[in-house]
């Protein structure tokens, strides 16, 4: 069985947010997933993670950030991110006593979780894991949005599709030569930021997916 509980979560100073918990029976971690930057927590995409971590024995702990939930065009300062984040682990934690406790999401919800431990570390997080992260702009490849992580001591996992156009890998695999041990890239074949694949590839979205979570699933349970 699978429970969903529809929250509020209180940010410090800032407000309160709309959040998820999806919990299976006899889950074994928790992770704290974020949205990324043009779609909320209930886009297809984060349902379908979070149900797809649910029949993996993962809960997962969604939340809206402050611009999301009032509807705003345009992204949350990283102070204000940041917050939201140590809000939403804070608050796994609490109600996933026990639970191995890991961070991340979607670009850009994973590259904002990913600075707020690089300048403080997320309390009880044991890895962090992100689902396409937005290494440069579209068409303008670099590595200086990864600079950051060089701060980070725990370990990190980057799924990333061949043709995300945001992440050329180009740039992106020499950043994970230099994070060594700590981090694991693990590329999704045709897959483009959202790990969509073309119909020549021969597989579907669904498969793509699939092999993201799979993925994933185990990297958590090889955490310490």
């Amino acid at each position: 069985m699978v429970q969903r509980r529809e929250l509020k979560l209180d940010i410090e100073r800032i407000g309160t947010v709309s959040a998820i918990l999806t919990q299976p029976d006899h889950a074994r971690a928790c992770y704290v997933l974020a949205h990324g930057a043009g779609a909320d927590m209930r886009h297809s995409f984060m349902e379908k993670a979070a149900e797809g971590l649910a029949s993996r024995g993962i809960a997962t702990f969604r939340f809206n950030f402050p611009y999301m939930e009032k509807k705003l065009g345009r992204p949350d300062q990283p102070a204000v991110a940041h917050a939201a984040i140590r809000a939403a682990v804070e608050e796994a934690a609490r109600l996933c006593p026990g639970l191995k406790l890991v961070a991340g999401g979607k670009s850009f919800g994973g590259r904002m979780t990913s600075q707020a431990q690089s300048k403080s570390p997320l309390p009880g997080v044991r890895g962090l894991a992100f689902l396409g992260f937005p290494l440069h702009a579209a068409k303008k490849p670099s590595s200086e949005r990864a600079e950051h992580l060089a701060g980070i001591a725990i370990p990190m996992l980057f799924l990333q599709g061949t043709r995300d156009e945001l992440a050329d890998l180009g740039h992106f695999k020499p950043v994970i030569e230099r994070l060594g041990a700590r981090a694991a890239l693990h590329e999704i074949a045709g897959g483009d930021h959202s790990f969509a694949v073309l119909k020549k590839s021969g597989r579907t979205n669904e498969e793509a997916l699939t092999e993201v979570l799979d993925s994933l699933a185990a990297w958590i349970d090889e955490l310490s």
